[in-house]
C-alpha cells in the first residue's frame, strides 16, 4: 500500500497535468475557430468554382483542352497524405493514415508515391515501402498560403510532365465541431464538369477571350483553392479532435485527483487509528 507522501505526490503530479491538458485545450479551441471561420470562408469559394466551371463547359461549343482534365493509362498514381505535425489530438493522425492504407492497399500492379504534409505522415511512411518524394513539416496548425501554392506547383509540374499520371487527396473532412471525416479525394486529373442537356439554362455566351483561355487562367486557381481547401479542413479538424481528447484528459485527471484524495483520506485515517490504538493499548498496558 502506498504511503501518504507517495498518494500526496501522485495528487499533486495529476492536478498539474490537469492544468497543462486544461491550458492545451483552451489554446486548442482558440485556434479552432480561427481556423473554422477559414473554413467556412473557403468552402463557398470553391463551390463558386465548380460553378464557373460548369457554366463554361455549358457554353463552350467544343471539348474542353487542358492539361488538367488529360485522362491516361494509369501507371504511377502520388498520394497526398494530409495529417499534422503535433500529436495529443485523440485518433486524429490514426484515422487518416488508417485511410490511407485501405487506399494503398487497393493500388495493385500500380506504383505508388507519397507526398507528406506534416511531421507525423513523414514519421508514419518513412519506416513503410513507398517512398516519399516531398514533404512539407512544421505548420504548426497554421495555413500558409504560400507553402500551399508551393505544393500546388510541385503536383501540377508532375502532372503535366507525365511524371505521375493521378493524384489523390488523404485528409479530414471539417463536418462540425465534433464530426470529422476521412476522405480520399481525386485531385488530378479534373473530372470534367458534367453538363445536363435538360438543364434549361441559357448558353449563348461570347467569350472574350477564347474558353480555352479562360480555362488555361482559371484551372490554377482552381488546383489552389481545391488543395487551399484541403488544408483549411484538415488544421481545423486537427484543432477539434486536440480540443477534444484534452477536454476529456482533463476530466479524466480531476477524476483521478478525487480518487487519489479519496484514497488519502482513508490512509490517514487509518494511519490515525492505528495511533490512537497504540496509545490507548500503551496506556492499559502501564495500568497493568
Amino acid at each position: 500500500m502506498p504511503t501518504l507522501r507517495e498518494v500526496q505526490k501522485r495528487i499533486r503530479t495529476v492536478k498539474s497535468t490537469a492544468r497543462i491538458t486544461k491550458a492545451m485545450e483552451m489554446v486548442a479551441a482558440a485556434k479552432l475557430r480561427r481556423a473554422q471561420a477559414r473554413v467556412e470562408q473557403a468552402k463557398p469559394y470553391a463551390a463558386k468554382m465548380d460553378e464557373m466551371l460548369s457554366h463554361l463547359a455549358l457554353a463552350s461549343t467544343g471539348e474542353i483542352v487542358h492539361p488538367y482534365f488529360e485522362e491516361r493509362p494509369i501507371r504511377k498514381k502520388t498520394l497526398v497524405v494530409i495529417a499534422s505535425d503535433r500529436g495529443l489530438c485523440g485518433s486524429f493522425n490514426t484515422n487518416v493514415f488508417r485511410k490511407a492504407d485501405t487506399w494503398l492497399a487497393e493500388q495493385t500492379g500500380t506504383d505508388v508515391e507519397i507526398v507528406a504534409v506534416g511531421k507525423r505522415p513523414v514519421d508514419y511512411y518513412k519506416r513503410r515501402q513507398w517512398p516519399i518524394i516531398d514533404s512539407h513539416i512544421d505548420w504548426g496548425g497554421q495555413l500558409d498560403y504560400d507553402r500551399a501554392r508551393k505544393i500546388v506547383t510541385f503536383l501540377t509540374e508532375r502532372f503535366v510532365t507525365g511524371a505521375t499520371d493521378e493524384i489523390c487527396l488523404v485528409f479530414t473532412r471539417f463536418l462540425s465541431l465534433v464530426k470529422y471525416q476521412q476522405v480520399v479525394d481525386k485531385y488530378l486529373p479534373i473530372s470534367r464538369p458534367e453538363v445536363a442537356e435538360d438543364s434549361g439554362t441559357v448558353s449563348d455566351y461570347i467569350f472574350e477571350p477564347s474558353s480555352e483561355q479562360i480555362y488555361a487562367a482559371l484551372m490554377p486557381s482552381y488546383a489552389t483553392t481545391k488543395m487551399v481547401t484541403a488544408l483549411a479542413e484538415s488544421f481545423a479538424s486537427e484543432h477539434g479532435s486536440r480540443m477534444m481528447a484534452m477536454g476529456n484528459a482533463t476530466k479524466n485527471a480531476d477524476e483521478m485527483t478525487q480518487t487519489l484524495t479519496l484514497d488519502y483520506n482513508k490512509a490517514r485515517q487509518t494511519q490515525i487509528t492505528k495511533e490512537l490504538l497504540e496509545v490507548v493499548g500503551g496506556a492499559e498496558a502501564l495500568k497493568g
